[in-house]
């Protein structure tokens, strides 16, 4: 057997990396390391960024503010400053040879991990906007890329730029993708009909993939990668589509409609009018209701839209038919939140409910358990404890999930047992934005509640620095003395020996203000890592009036419903992300005083600047998630453990959030027309969707 690299006539799609021309096997066992074990990985191992060579400048050309690219050698590294305080690395490069050589400096400032990039000698090509400064051209936190060029390169105007392990380098990567694209790209199969591909403008698959790798120019590697983003959404929202049928096909579930006479009796329970959108959600979850298969619907609203009553709705039509509902909710303390709401509205029904929490004394859970599988109990409010093997309901109906995006996929097939599944009812009051609604929730309805029921004050909201203190305490104690209550936010327990760690802990933050600006009044604390009933009493407390700040971390975020509560203060603003800091508002816009939030943050990034500064400006908890979105991006959202779903390669759902629709869109079409995929033209489809999501969908064998 032959221990030489395969020439291009013998490489096929399974020949391992190690026999293709320039790996050999240390470069082999390296790539294994990226998952890289043939020709076939190599072909699909795409680019994560691209040296663009086209549209060099010399220092002669430079001009004030405008973004340039220029490549250069680095001959002189400075750097003052050090891991804590203020820091600065300076990098001179020299453009040119000889005579005609000119310099340019770059600059970092409080990023000194730059260092370790850059050597003597080492070629950079450097993208960014230069000042001139005494005589000399500067660029201030310029993108440095390492030029990593080989002969065999030389005719390359933009390089394709791979991830690397610790001793692997671009030129092996590039070789060993250039040799799997001459030996087996002949062999590939396209997966879409020709018609289809000229129907969608998408470059041919054998195209496409010398394209991605080995761009001719921006036009090419553009319509390149957008065949292979199409392809990697559409095959997604394929998988998404087909489950979402199989859903509907396969599944049975009791037709709960309801009627006109159980609308009549839910509505004498509520307290007030329901707004335009929760009438409109509530017409939505009706019809679904009412179908003979499960419903699989989301319901997202604004923070204090009103998102629980509709779901007490759901779940009173499925107790008036006879069958039993369960709440679950990610914390003990929104259990209990749900269990008191629910308390309330049904004091003057025949409904009967129970809590199934974690902290159940053995014999508490035994009583519980046996009346969920008799069917003595109607509706079950609880965490994860419901998920438990040993819980069995007698005539399950409605699963309702608070805060879906803290629940695993696979955990909603726990709670559909045997027989007819129940209808599923997932809720969020963190808005989701538009392309995250398409994929990651791309098998549900969704229904979306925007306004706030009437009478709802609005919250002003303040971003300050320490200079701003006092002022801030002076106005909490006149709210405090005028009979209001407030909360104030730690992102931490407790401090580290670093001192901004000191200043983000609630328990430091709980002892300055009992011993200072707060000393008069009565605090209270609550955080993660109290015990159930010390959380519960510390919460009672605050609900009651009898203390008047609750000083805690981020274990409120949701749930907690106190109406005379207006002020919230958080600590250590620039830790939080954007969705979350809305969400700590949204505890103190209860009731029907004006509520005032100010965030306490130290200068941070750019990012976190442009985060807070977000905040401030806008109280539309949707517009503030694709705000979020936009600047953060999804980050390894499909990838998570919770939701499952294989991480993009290709896609971001960010920058593609044109193409994730008119996926969508396409997709839906295609199940319409072909529900199965079972089509002599769709097997390829079929194939690709069951290889890459079958079996975390459970799509099992379609067609």
């Amino acid at each position: 057997m032959s221990t030489g690299p395969a020439s291009s006539a013998s490489v096929t799609l399974s020949t391992p990396v190690q026999f293709l021309k320039g790996v050999g096997p240390r470069n082999a066992e390296l790539l294994a390391k990226l998952e890289l074990f043939t020709a076939a990985d190599c072909l699909f191992n795409f680019p994560r960024d691209y040296q663009d060579l086209t549209d060099l400048k010399s220092v002669a050309e430079l001009e004030a503010d405008k973004l340039v690219r220029l490549r250069g050698t680095v001959v002189e590294i400075e750097q003052r400053g050090g891991y804590t305080g203020r820091s600065m690395l300076g990098v001179l490069i020299q453009c040119g040879e000889g005579a005609a050589a000119d310099y340019v400096r770059c600059l970092w400032f409080n990023m000194p991990h730059m260092r370790k990039q850059f050597e003597n000698g080492r070629q950079f090509l450097i993208t960014g906007k230069a000042k001139k400064k005494g005589g000399r051209w500067e660029f201030s936190h310029p993108r440095a890329q390492r030029l990593e060029q080989e002969p065999a390169d030389a005719e390359l105007k933009i390089l394709p730029v791979y991830s690397l392990t610790e001793g692997l380098y671009q030129p092996t990567v590039r070789k060993a993708v250039q040799a799997a694209l001459e030996g087996c790209l002949d062999q590939l199969d396209e997966v879409f009909p020709p018609e289809f591909l000229a129907a969608h403008n998408l470059a041919p698959l054998r195209e496409a993939l010398q394209q991605i790798h080995f761009p001719a120019d921006r036009e090419q590697l553009e319509k390149a990668r957008r065949r292979f983003v199409y392809q990697e959404l559409f095959i997604l929202q394929l998988a998404l589509a087909v489950r979402r049928l199989r859903l509907q096909v396969d599944g049975s579930a009791p037709q709960l409609e309801p009627t006109a006479k159980i609308d009549a009796r839910i509505r004498r329970l509520l307290p007030f009018e329901l707004t335009a959108g929760q009438e409109q959600a509530i017409k939505e979850i009706g019809g679904d209701l009412a179908r003979h298969f499960p419903m699989n619907r989301l319901l997202q609203g604004e923070v204090g839209s009103g998102k629980t009553i509709v779901a007490v709705y759901a779940v009173l039509v499925a107790v008036a038919h006879g069958r039993q509902a369960a709440i679950m909710a990610p914390t003990e303390v929104l259990a209990r939140q749900h269990a008191r709401t629910l308390g309330k509205l049904l004091s003057e029904s025949r409904v009967k409910w129970t809590t199934l929490v974690g902290g159940l004394s053995q014999s508490e859970r035994r009583a519980v358990l046996e009346q969920i599988r008799s069917g003595e109990i109607d509706v079950v409010i609880g965490t994860q404890a419901i998920l438990q093997e040993d819980v069995e309901f007698a005539r399950l109906g409605l699963v309702v999930v608070d805060e879906q995006h803290k629940f695993g996929v696979r955990q909603r097939a726990k709670l559909r047992g045997a027989g007819e599944a129940p209808h599923y009812l997932v809720m969020t009051a963190t808005p989701i934005p538009r392309s995250v609604s398409m994929t990651m929730f791309g098998d549900l309805d969704i229904s979306t509640i925007r306004d706030a029921p009437p009478g709802r004050m609005p919250v002003k909201t303040y971003l300050a620095d320490d200079t701003q203190r006092d002022r801030w305490w002076e106005f909490v104690r006149k709210k405090l003395r005028e009979g209001r209550q407030g909360y104030v936010i730690a992102p931490l327990v407790e401090g580290s020996d670093d001192p901004d760690d000191e200043r983000a802990s609630v328990m430091r933050t709980f002892e300055q203000l009992a011993n200072g600006p707060l000393e008069a009044f009565r605090l209270g604390l609550l955080h993660g890592r109290m015990s159930n009933e010390e959380k519960e009493a510390a919460m009672a407390e605050f609900a009651a009036g009898k203390t008047q700040i609750l000083v805690a971390t981020t274990v409120v975020e949701v749930g907690v419903d106190v109406p005379n509560a207006v002020l919230m203060t958080i600590e250590g603003g620039e830790r939080f992300g954007l969705s979350q800091l809305h969400q700590l508002r949204g505890r103190i816009v209860r009731g029907n005083h004006p509520g005032f939030c100010t965030v306490f943050a130290k200068s941070g990034t750019a990012e976190g600047l442009k985060r807070l500064e977000a905040f401030v400006a806008s109280n539309d908890g949707f517009e503030l998630a694709e705000v979020d979105f936009h600047i953060r991006g999804p980050g390894d959202l499909l990838g998570t453990k919770q939701h499952g779903l294989p991480p993009l390669r290709i896609a971001d759902l960010v920058r593609d959030e044109a193409v994730v629709a008119e996926a969508r869109a396409d997709a839906l079409a295609l199940v319409q027309e072909d529900a199965g995929l079972a089509k002599p033209e769709h097997q390829r489809l079929r194939k690709q969707m069951l290889k890459r999501y079958g079996a975390v969908l459970e799509l099992g064998d379609v067609g």
